[in-house]
């Protein structure tokens, strides 16, 4: 999945370099800032909101996407549930898939609170996304 999101956060991220203006490099340049200086202090700041908006937005696309997960993890799946971090375990989905196929009724309510949250996770990566959108925006005008 991370591969499946790589070239949209490098292509944003990409595009948001380049859409800060030429002026504001020149006129750091002409202030006597250093190569270094003009990218750390100017284009950086000034590219931020639309890097961060990517990078959100393509977590929050891959949390969306659990399809292939599904399909091609399946064989993954691990009956029991970790103890520490070090443990084998499953992703969300394909637990929550497991727990559908289930007669008993308790493991379609744990599916459902299974999918509740992969929403809850997607729709707060987008929400963060705007917010920080903006908060950078309001900060770098130009």
């Amino acid at each position: 999945m991370g591969l499946l999101t790589l070239p949209i956060v490098i292509v944003v991220s990409e595009e948001a370099l380049k859409a800060v203006p030429n002026s504001v490099r020149e006129a750091a340049f002409g202030l006597g800032a250093s190569r270094w200086q003009v990218v750390r202090h100017h284009v950086l700041p000034y590219s931020m909101p639309g890097m961060l908006t990517a990078s959100i937005l393509a977590l929050a696309r891959t949390m969306g996407e659990t399809a292939p997960l599904i399909v091609m993890g399946a064989a993954a799946f691990i009956p029991y549930t970790p103890d520490s971090p070090y443990d084998r375990f499953t992703a969300l989905p394909i637990q929550a898939y497991r727990w559908a196929l289930h007669s008993n009724h308790d493991f379609h309510t744990l599916a459902w609170g299974a999918v509740l949250v992969l929403i809850v996770l997607v729709l707060a990566g987008n929400l963060s996304a705007i917010l920080l959108r903006d908060r950078f925006q309001k900060k770098y005008r130009w």
